[in-house]
């Protein structure tokens, strides 16, 4: 049985979307940040950065934190969610990887420095508002000629990707002027899966 401990982020919900995507038994347990959770000893015995998502699973004995390695975990342990096309499977790892080293990272600074510093450094927001459009401009190069990141599947880097721009969408990072990014976003919107994944633990709300 996987446990996952996680909040509403949007690194916690690439994990829960996931989860709901492949259908594998997981029980959630809720990490409330703002009750400084994530700090807690127990916590911390098993991502010691004290950040979420986190995954332990008592049937192979893992404990897995960082939210890609979580996909892949996951990917691997159903069978899904990983492209069975040589080409494509290294597209969504490319992509994955995208996520993990420009997308959250940049995304990240911009929330904060945008929305929850005390002080508004306005040249901080101004560089990662255009670092951010940089990124929306490279997602909708790659999904003007692919369905999916990957390709013609879906995938993890779906998923890894629309954790973040759902974020970006509560927080009014407007991304309507590139079409095919947008519609893309739209269309991952509509899956149920994905429903069910934004609204665990809880729905995220604006700043």
């Amino acid at each position: 049985m996987i446990e996952l401990y996680s909040d509403s982020s949007p690194n916690g919900f690439k994990a829960t979307i996931a989860l709901e995507e492949t259908g594998l038994d997981y029980t959630l347990h809720h990490i409330q940040i703002e009750q400084g959770e994530h700090r807690s000893a127990d916590f911390l015995t098993l991502n010691p950065h004290g950040r979420i998502p986190v995954i332990t699973d008592s049937t192979t004995g893992i404990v897995l934190f960082e939210s890609a390695a979580i996909l892949l975990y996951i990917a691997e342990k159903s069978g899904q969610l990983l492209p069975k096309s040589f080409a494509e499977r290294w597209q969504a790892l490319q992509w994955l990887q995208f996520h993990s080293s420009s997308m959250g990272p940049i995304f990240g600074q911009r929330v904060h420095f945008e929305i929850f510093a005390e002080t508004k450094l306005q040249p901080a927001i101004t560089r990662y508002q255009k670092l951010t459009n940089d990124i929306y401009q490279v997602l909708n190069q790659r999904l003007s000629d692919a369905e999916y990141f990957a390709g013609s599947e879906y995938s993890i880097a779906d998923i890894a990707a629309f954790g973040w721009t759902h974020i970006a969408q509560i927080c009014g990072f407007n991304f309507d002027h590139h079409p095919y990014l947008s519609n893309w976003h739209q269309k991952i919107a509509a899956r149920p899966a994905v429903l069910r994944g934004i609204a665990l633990p809880q729905p995220a709300t604006g700043p």
